[in-house]
């Protein structure tokens, strides 16, 4: 629907003057006597009056106000639970039916003009639902759809589901401002059932060491039922244990296997099927622990107790990958072995070597070597000590005053990302002591924090870090971390951007440069068995330089020992290759190509895992699939009895969104204003013409 008003710059009182000024001018011109007859003379005059009339009137500038309105159909929504839950329970000429059911409804809704998409719970569009989703989130489907939509007209929601729901929380704990007809799919029926709720483990284990399993069993139906539980390695059982329970009592059995070997070590967990188990798919399970060689050790060697060691000692005690080892001398000294360079990953001294000499010559030993250094200045430093060594730091002098600095980002730093919620919070941390006077560091290295003094912000550096060879060092030039994370758990009860600083430092730190020129690897330890392994290859030249066109060849070995071949060669962009249908296990991989006219060869490790969530329970749910359409105004109807769905959507009426456009453009700009005054001008001079006038 479209409206046009005019609307005026000036008063429309000046239309009266544009028509006597047009009459006026047509009369000046039409008075006298003409070749032409009277009656064409009247003619004439009206087309002079009215094209001067237009003229006169496109003067005062008039707009054109536009309304347009523009109608929407309102939505509906068939929102499919495309869970393996789904097609486990239902057998699969039930499922045909129940998609031409679902069909009908749509034909219904299109025909009551509704604008219908068939989606599955991840929010794509399909054709036919295929039942192969690792899990069901209920929730977080419905609330994506109300957020995409939101604005729009909603009709509603029909869900097909089975109620079965194990990502997100209960559909029941929120709102929606639209109905949810939901059609309920599966066996509600609950048969006898021993299962495997729960495992809890630790992903990575140190060689040598034994590590927590814990796995949880429900038990439903069964009274008095003696369960075992049993974890197989490479097919042979390592420990059993077995428990007595009651009707829907939760076991717990608590398992300590060995990390013997490196690598991907899997774990079978069996439960022993009992007599009448309607469901034995959720009786067992595998996981995948990786088995490393050892923790990174982690140094601090300090000239004396210092509140900066306990908070940097919280941050490193976070990580499971690292070992927290502490001297101080006369105090705490560990084992003299904990103390050799080529044993520790990364030393952190802090205000040490010390001007009484107590740390210096283990600082000496350090120095010399090629561990990773992290050194924090404070007012016991001996800066001399730190200078003879060519440590990344130059002292002008011996500074004997103390200043106080804030922290600044550097937003230049490319090492690793600080996070802009990290940044904000560190520009109002509270200051630190640096020693006064021309202290810098080296031009190699590259600052991560520059002082403040004040309000000013200097380009002197606070915490840098520069790289030696082939080992990092890190400089802070500043004592009192401490308060850092003192303030930011004063402000926010948690200590997250002092942790993400100093984690990311010290991992930045302890890391070694990986120098090999070709690499290939899985971009992640673990896949699920319905998605692609990814593999990622890059190589490169003598001087570290991307280079392409390499054909990699990527053999794979099941625990089996069968071996499968792959082969791509990477490009700009594309230096990833997909490897699809692999079933659950660990699988060996070798990666193979040649840089100049040398074969280059990496080796690893990868599991892929069978995801069972949607298999632990296949009882369905029909209760909350009702509360939650009694809840938003919906009705629940079984599958059996989708017609009465149908009829019921045929009383819903769908109203159309109007979208109200509103659109100004003065006159002058419209053509067929142009086009009229063309028209009128030309009949005008073309009689005149052809009666002789001039």
């Amino acid at each position: 629907m479209h409206q046009q008003n005019i609307i005026f710059e000036s008063s429309p009182g000046y239309i009266i003057v544009c028509i006597m000024v047009a009459v006026g001018f047509a009369f000046l011109l039409y008075k006298s006597r003409h070749p032409w007859s009277k009656q064409w003379n009247r003619i004439l005059f009206g087309t002079r009056t009215v094209l001067a009339f237009l003229l006169a009137f496109l003067l005062l500038g008039p707009i054109v106000k536009q309304i347009n309105n523009i109608f929407e159909k309102p939505f509906f929504i068939l929102l499919y639970d495309n869970s393996v839950s789904v097609k486990e329970a239902v057998d699969s000429t039930s499922l045909i039916k129940l998609n031409d059911n679902v069909k009908d409804v749509a034909a219904v809704l299109n025909e009551k003009g509704y604008d219908v998409k068939i989606n599955s719970l991840a929010g794509e569009e399909i054709i036919a639902p295929a039942f192969t989703a690792e899990n069901s989130d209920l929730t977080g489907a419905l609330k994506a759809i109300a957020n995409r939509y939101e604005g729009s007209r909603m009709g509603g929601i029909v869900l097909i589901s089975d109620g079965i729901y194990n990502a997100g929380i209960s559909p029941l704990y929120s709102t929606y401002n639209f109905p949810v007809y939901t059609i309920g799919i599966g066996d509600t029926l609950q048969h006898s059932d021993v299962g495997i709720k729960n495992v809890s483990y630790n992903k990575i284990a140190y060689q040598g060491n034994k590590f927590p399993l814990r796995v949880e069993v429900i038990v439903k139906n069964l009274q008095n039922a003696a369960v075992t539980a049993s974890v197989l390695q490479r097919g042979k059982v390592i420990d059993k244990q077995t428990k007595a329970s009651k009707e829907g009592e939760l076991l717990t059995f608590d398992f300590q296997p060995s990390a013997n070997e490196q690598g991907i070590q899997k774990l079978d967990i069996q439960l022993d099927v009992k007599e009448g188990e309607h469901n034995t798919q959720n009786n067992q399970t595998s996981v995948f622990v990786e088995v490393v060689e050892g923790k990174k050790k982690i140094l601090v060697v300090a000239s004396s107790p210092h509140p900066d060691i306990k908070a940097l000692r919280e941050v490193i005690e976070k990580n499971s990958n690292y070992e927290f080892i502490l001297y101080t001398p006369t105090i705490n000294a560990p084992a003299a072995n904990a103390l050799r360079p080529e044993e520790i990953d990364l030393a952190i001294f802090h205000q040490a070597p010390d001007l009484r000499g107590k740390t210096n010559a283990l600082f000496q030993q350090f120095a010399t070597s090629k561990t990773s250094l992290f050194i924090i200045l404070g007012q016991h430093s001996d800066l001399r000590q730190i200078e003879k060594q060519n440590m990344p730091v130059k002292f002008e002098g011996t500074p004997q005053d103390y200043d106080e600095v804030t922290p600044v980002v550097n937003s230049s730093f490319s090492s690793f990302i600080i996070s802009p919620e990290s940044n904000t919070m560190l520009a109002d941390f509270p200051p630190v002591s640096v020693h006064f006077g021309k202290v810098g560091v080296s031009l190699g290295a590259s600052p991560l924090l520059f002082q403040r003094v004040g309000s000013v912000s200097t380009d002197k550096p606070l915490l840098a870090v520069s790289q030696q060879d082939d080992r990092k060092i890190g400089i802070m030039l500043g004592e009192g971390l401490w308060r850092w994370r003192l303030n930011e758990f004063d402000r926010t009860e948690g200590t997250a951007a002092f942790d993400e600083v100093f984690g990311k430092l010290i991992q930045y730190l302890s890391t070694t440069e990986d120098k090999r020129k070709f690499r290939s690897y899985p971009i992640q330890q673990e896949f699920s068995d319905t998605q692609p392994v990814v593999f990622e290859s890059q190589a490169y030249n003598s001087i570290y330089e991307p280079v392409f066109g390499n054909e990699v060849t990527i053999d794979l070995t099941d625990e089996q020992g069968k071996k499968n071949s792959y082969s791509y060669t990477t490009s700009p962009g594309n230096s990833r290759y997909q490897i699809g249908g692999l079933k659950e296990g660990v699988y060996r991989y070798r990666s193979r190509t040649t840089l100049d006219q040398k074969p280059e060869e990496v080796r690893g490790e990868f599991a892929v895992v069978k995801r069972q969530a949607e298999l632990q329970n296949l009882t369905a749910d029909f209760d909350l699939l009702k509360t939650l359409s009694k809840n938003t105004g919906g009705k629940f109807y079984s599958a059996v009895n989708v017609e009465g769905l149908k009829a019921e959507l045929q009383k819903v009426q769908a109203k159309s969104v109007i979208h109200t456009e509103e659109t100004y453009d003065t006159l002058i700009n419209l053509k067929w204003v142009f086009v009229l005054l063309l028209l009128l001008a030309t009949f005008e001079w073309t009689l005149r013409k052809y009666f002789g006038g001039y």
